[in-house]
Order: structure tokens, then C-alpha cells, then sequence
């Protein structure tokens, strides 16, 4: 028990962050080089992703997560330049808001393959590098929506709750094997995918900084599910404690239950959307149906 309570040095350490060039990915990528580890930006946004590993004399590489082939070549590369990687912090993500029969095929689909089938396949990539060596840390960033239903973003709820789901099997499949998983679930964070939202009652709004503070805190003492605020997790643990119509009333105290749906076709919200629309152009495309 002693040995694992101590803190962990990331000195020296090769961390990847997807999503990197932006938001809670960028300020994590800093935090990390801070911290002392080498560190590898993927994003599609390679031109961004270049001027943050220029601050931190990291390396930038474009990533599609969408792109199977794609996501081990970038891994493959980062560990041919950097070294055997140590932490994977699957970071990328959108949030399309949208009322459940307004919503189109391809952006559920572009959700449900940047949000939770990136996560998946950036977490098998990981295992499978850092098993043989008995050692890593993966870092799945989700959302306090993974731990409730959102009205306006019914599919990005889906995806988060996927990512809680998934992060928390992948735990015990690796228990005993040296590799350890978090799950990150802020609340509503001051980035561009935050852009046009208000705040819940009693639940402050917080920036990309604090995330990446409290991912390099579960680094360096491992821990599995990471609220951000920290209050978010005891209003989550108590909600649950209660009957179904006593949570949905404090939901609607919270103001909560409006919190995404009243943000949908908000001014403040049409550049990330557009941009969100145009994050996956390997499904520009739905892909064929089998026998199609």
C-alpha cells in the first residue's frame, strides 16, 4: 500500500495527447512537458498542434483518431522519435448539440467515432505497447455527462457514458499487469466546445488548466474517476443515492436539464459547430453497408 500511495515522477516519461492543439489537450500537453515527460501532440489540426509543441520542445503530428490505419502509424512514429510510450491521454472530442430528431446519421456517427470508438481503439493500441513492459497510464477524458442524461446532447451523453463504461472494464481486465486507467469527468469547461453554455446551479464553469491539473494530480497518484470540480462527484454520488423523481427535481433545480437544450443554435456556438461538423473527414462518408 506504501508503494502505491507515493507520488510518481513524470520526468522522463513519453505522454501522448490526442486532441492536443486546443482546450483541455493543449493545456494538458504543457502541463505534462512542465512535468518533465516528452510529449506528442496528434490532431488534425497539425499547423495549431505545431505552435504548442513549439512552446514545450514537443513533437506535433496531424491525427485523424477516426482513421484505424492512421492512429497506430502515429503511435508507431511517436515511439520510433520519442520512445516507448508511457502515457496515452485520449483527449479528442466533440460535442454536437442538437434535439434527438433534429439530429442527422453523420453527426451521431461523428460522435460516436471521435468520442468513444477513438477511446477504444487508442486504448487497445496503448495495451498492447505497454502490457509486454508491465507499465503505463491511460487517461480517457470524458464528461460529468457520462454520469447523467443532458437534454440537447443526447448523443454526446451516449458517447460519455461509453468512455465511463469502457474505462471502467479496461480497469479490471488490467489489474495486476502495471497499467493503470483514469477516467476525467469535468463539467462544463471554458473552451470552444463549451462556447454559448451558462452554468448549472451550485456547479461553477472551470478552465482547461484546472483539467489538466488534476489529469497531471491522477499521473502522479493514480486514482480511477476524477471529478472536475471535485463537487461535481459528490452531487453525482448523492443524486444517485435517490429516488428517480427526487433526482430529476434537483436536476430541474440546477437548471441543469437546460443547460445544453437552451444552447442549441446559439450565435455563440456557430464557428465550433462548423468546425466540429468538418473534425472527421474519414466520414465525410458513411461507410458502405455490408453487402451494399
Amino acid at each position: 500500500m506504501a508503494a502505491r500511495s507515493r507520488t510518481r515522477s513524470l520526468a522522463g516519461k513519453v505522454a501522448v495527447v490526442t486532441g492536443g492543439a486546443r482546450g483541455i489537450g493543449a493545456q494538458t500537453a504543457r502541463a505534462l512537458a512542465a512535468a518533465g515527460a516528452s510529449v506528442a501532440i496528434g490532431d488534425l489540426d497539425v499547423v495549431q498542434a505545431e505552435q504548442v509543441a513549439a512552446e514545450i520542445d514537443g513533437l506535433a503530428l496531424r491525427l485523424d483518431v477516426t482513421d484505424r490505419a492512421g492512429f497506430t502509424a502515429f503511435l508507431d512514429e511517436v515511439a520510433e522519435r520519442l520512445g516507448p510510450v508511457d502515457i496515452l491521454i485520449n483527449n479528442a472530442g466533440i460535442m454536437a448539440l442538437s434535439r434527438i430528431e433534429d439530429e442527422d446519421d453523420a453527426q451521431t456517427l461523428r460522435q460516436l467515432e471521435i468520442n468513444l470508438h477513438a477511446v477504444i481503439r487508442g486504448t487497445r493500441e496503448a495495451i498492447r505497447r505497454m502490457k509486454p513492459r508491465g507499465t503505463g497510464h491511460i487517461v480517457n477524458v470524458a464528461s460529468s455527462a457520462g454520469k447523467g442524461g443532458f437534454p440537447g446532447a443526447a448523443t454526446y451523453c451516449a458517447t460519455k457514458h461509453g468512455v465511463v463504461g469502457f474505462s471502467e472494464a479496461a480497469r479490471g481486465e488490467l489489474r495486476g499487469t502495471g497499467i493503470e486507467v483514469s477516467c476525467v469527468l469535468p463539467a462544463v469547461v471554458r473552451t470552444e466546445l463549451a462556447a454559448g453554455l451558462s452554468e448549472a446551479r451550485g456547479v461553477k464553469s472551470v478552465e482547461a488548466a484546472d483539467v489538466a491539473d488534476s489529469i497531471i494530480a491522477t499521473l502522479r497518484r493514480p486514482r480511477f474517476e476524477v471529478f472536475v470540480p471535485r463537487s461535481v462527484g459528490a452531487i453525482s454520488k448523492f443524486a444517485q443515492v435517490l429516488p428517480r423523481p427526487a433526482r430529476e427535481l434537483l436536476v430541474r433545480a440546477m437548471r441543469a436539464d437546460r443547460l445544453l437544450l437552451d444552447s442549441i443554435d446559439s450565435p455563440e456556438r456557430t464557428d465550433y459547430e462548423k468546425r466540429a461538423a468538418a473534425s472527421a473527414p474519414a466520414l465525410d462518408e458513411p461507410p458502405p453497408l455490408p453487402g451494399a
